[in-house]
Formats: structure tokens, sequence, C-alpha cells
């Protein structure tokens, strides 16, 4: 069991710590959840399953320790930290907005638009993570990515305005 439990940590952990990184937003926290995930796998029964029900297992626990995550961190708000807005690199901006674009979804369509694009799973496994049909799957990615592209199409343009920093070489 303790040698599934490795072989599961290495086969997903990679993708588990994406997944998690645009899910909650925070490295750290990412880090602990992923641990979290691999916790509750060693106390429990691996299902006897083929690779991508193993692995739809695996994130339909992600998936509800994100949202346990995100209710708690709705409930009991940690103070922001003050930033210069003047010493903010432009990609970070990009990355402030796809972050706020992403949370502007829903839970659902987030989960399934992350598990797709950020950790690489197939229709059949994100429908058994989230307790979807793979059409219904396709349906919200579709929704999702267009949400996702007219909330972002202002501070991408606004980012390509910016001109390129030359690399030293001379032509």
């Amino acid at each position: 069991m303790a040698d599934d439990t490795a072989a599961l940590f290495a086969a997903n952990q990679r993708r588990l710590f994406k997944y998690f990184c645009r899910a909650v937003g925070e490295t750290e926290t990412a880090r602990d959840l992923t641990q979290d995930v691999f916790v509750r796998v060693s106390k429990a029964t691996i299902p006897a399953a083929s690779d991508g029900e193993v692995r739809a297992w695996l994130f339909k626990i992600a998936r509800n320790l994100a949202i346990d995550h995100n209710r708690e961190h709705l409930r009991r708000p940690e103070p922001s930290v003050l930033t210069d807005e003047a010493v903010r690199a432009p990609s970070q901006d990009v990355d402030l907005a796809v972050n706020e674009a992403l949370a502007a979804l829903g839970d659902l369509d987030r989960d399934v638009f992350l598990m797709r694009e950020v950790a690489g799973l197939g229709y059949e496994e994100i429908g058994r993570a989230c307790g979807l049909t793979p059409d219904a799957v396709r349906s919200r990615i579709h929704r999702a990515r267009l949400h996702l592209r007219g909330l972002l199409a202002s501070p991408i343009a606004a980012r390509r305005t910016i001109p390129m920093r030359q690399s030293g070489r001379q032509p």
C-alpha cells in the first residue's frame, strides 16, 4: 500500500500542485494541500481501477480540499498585504488579472477548466472527479474559455503595448 501511495505521488504530485496553485492562488497553500491529498490517500484504500479512474479519484479529493480551503478563507479572510503599484512588474499585472478572472468563474467551471488546462486531465477523468458527463465537461470548459477570453482581453492588450526589453545582442 505504501508503494502504491508513493507511485501515485510520483505520478500525480506535479499535476495536483499546479491545480492547487491556480485553485487557491498561493504556492505554500498549494504545497500543503497537495500533501493533504496524499495523507488522505495513505489512509484510504486505493481503488482497483484504471489509471484514469484513479487520477479522477485523486482530483475529486483535491477538489474537495480546495473547496473546503476556499470556504474557510471566505469565513476568515487574511489581511491583505499592501503593495506599491509602481514596483509590480507588468507580468505580475497579467498574473493578477488571470487570478481575478479565474475567481470570477463559478466554482465548478473553474475546477473543470483548471483540471483540463492546468492539470491536463481528460474529459472522462474530469467528469468522474466532478460528477459530470464528458459532454457537460466540454460545455463547461468552452463556456469558461469564452468568459476568461472576455475578461482577459483588456489586460493582455495593455501588456502587449509595453515595449519588450532588448536582449543585449547586436544584429
